[in-house]
C-alpha cells in the first residue's frame, strides 16, 4: 500500500533548517523562530527517545520554555519508533502549529524523514504476523549478520542504506519482500506521492570542514562535560540494554563500550568524535544531493532571516 499525503497536504508555509550535527542548528533555530512566530517539530530520529537528552543534543528545558518544541521524548528507549510513525506525528504536529496561527519550523538532520515528508510514504500492508514472528525468531538464533546478508541479495539497495545494527529495519525490509515479493527499494522507487508539505523551504547550514570538525570536537567535551556518562550507566541501571537500537546510537555505543571494558576513556572519546566527524559527512551528502535546498553559512543569520521573511511574505 502507498501511503501518500496528497489528501492531506499543510498548504500553509512551512520551515525547515537542516545541516549536519554540531553545525549550529538549535541556537539559529531559536532565533528563526522568535523571529518569524514558529512552534519547532523535531526533524531527528534519536530526540524522540525519552531520557537521551544529552547524547542526543536536545534542546534545553530553557531553550524550549522559549520556543514549543514537538516530536521530542515520544518513546522509552526499548520503544520502537520508525519514519511512517514520524510522517503522521509531524504532519499532526503542524496542523496544530497552523491551527495556533504559527509556523511549523522543521529541525534536525535525519533526511530520510523529511524525504517521507516531501515524497510520500510506502508501508506495506499490515502484514503477515507469522512472517514477522519467524524473522525475529531467525534473528535470535542466526544472529544480525546473517539476516543483512541475505538482504543483501534480496534487495541490495534497502541493504546499502541499513545499519547492521538497525534490527528494526533489517526485519522490516525482509518483511516486506516476502510479503510483497518485491523489494522495499522497488516499493519506494515506484511511489507518486504529492508531498505533503507543498509549500516548503528548506535551508541548509554549510560550513567550512575544518569549522564543523572544531564544533564536533567541541560538543564532544560538551556533551562529557553535561554527564553522557552518567546518562547512560542510568539507562543501563534501568534495564536498558547496551544491545537496543536507541542505545547504539553515536555517543551512547561508545559510553557502553567503555563501561563494558572494551575501550579506555581516551579512545572512547577518540573514536566518538571520529565517528560523530562521519556522521557529519553521511549527513551533507545525503543534503547536497537535495537540489531543492538552499545553503547558507551558519554565521550568515541575515541572509537566512532574508530568505525566510520573503518566503512568508
Amino acid at each position: 500500500m502507498l501511503t501518500t499525503p496528497a489528501d492531506t497536504p499543510v498548504t500553509e508555509p512551512v520551515l525547515a533548517l537542516v545541516g549536519p550535527t554540531a553545525v549550529g542548528k538549535t541556537a539559529l533555530s531559536l532565533r528563526l523562530a522568535e523571529r518569524f512566530s514558529c512552534e519547532i517539530v523535531g526533524l531527528d530520529s534519536m530526540q524522540v527517545y525519552r531520557q537521551m537528552d544529552i547524547g542526543t543534543a536536545k534542546a534545553s528545558p530553557e531553550e524550549r520554555a522559549r520556543v514549543p518544541h514537538h516530536l521530542i521524548d515520544l518513546v522509552d528507549p526499548d520503544g520502537e519508533y520508525h519514519v511512517a510513525r514520524y510522517f503522521k506525528d509531524a504532519i499532526a504536529a503542524c496542523r496544530g502549529i497552523v491551527a495556533r496561527g504559527k509556523t511549523p519550523l522543521l529541525v534536525g538532520g535525519t533526511g530520510l524523514y523529511l524525504k517521507a515528508l516531501e515524497q510520500g510514504l510506502f508501508e506495506a500492508e499490515a502484514g503477515d504476523e507469522a512472517v514477522r514472528l519467524r524473522l525475529r525468531a531467525r534473528l535470535a538464533e542466526e544472529g544480525r549478520a546473517r539476516l543483512h546478508a541475505e538482504l543483501a541479495e534480496r534487495d541490495p539497495a534497502s541493504a546499502a542504506r541499513i545499519h547492521i545494527n538497525d534490527t528494526q529495519r533489517l526485519l522490516r525490509a525482509l518483511e516486506i519482500v516476502e510479503t510483497t515479493g518485491r523489494s522495499w527499494s522497488e516499493h519506494l522507487a515506484g511511489q507518486q506521492g504529492a508531498p505533503a508539505l507543498p509549500r516548503l523551504l528548506k535551508l541548509g547550514l554549510l560550513g567550512e570542514r575544518a569549522q564543523l570538525y572544531a564544533r564536533i570536537e567541541r560538543r564532544v567535551a560538551q556533551m562529557v562535560d553535561a554527564g553522557l556518562l552518567d546518562e547512560v550507566r542510568s539507562l543501563l541501571a534501568q534495564g536498558y540494554p547496551g544491545s537496543l537500537k536507541a542505545m547504539q546510537a553515536i555517543g551512547y555505543r561508545h559510553m557502553v563500550n567503555f563501561l563494558a571494558g572494551a575501550w579506555g576513556w581516551e579512545e572512547a572519546l577518540r573514536l566518538l568524535a571520529r565517528d560523530t566527524r562521519r556522521y557529519a559527512k553521511r549527513q551533507l551528502t545525503w543534503f547536497k544531493a537535495d537540489p531543492g535546498l538552499r545553503w547558507f553559512a551558519p554565521e550568515d543569520e541575515p541572509g537566512i532571516f532574508a530568505a525566510a521573511a520573503e518566503f512568508l511574505r
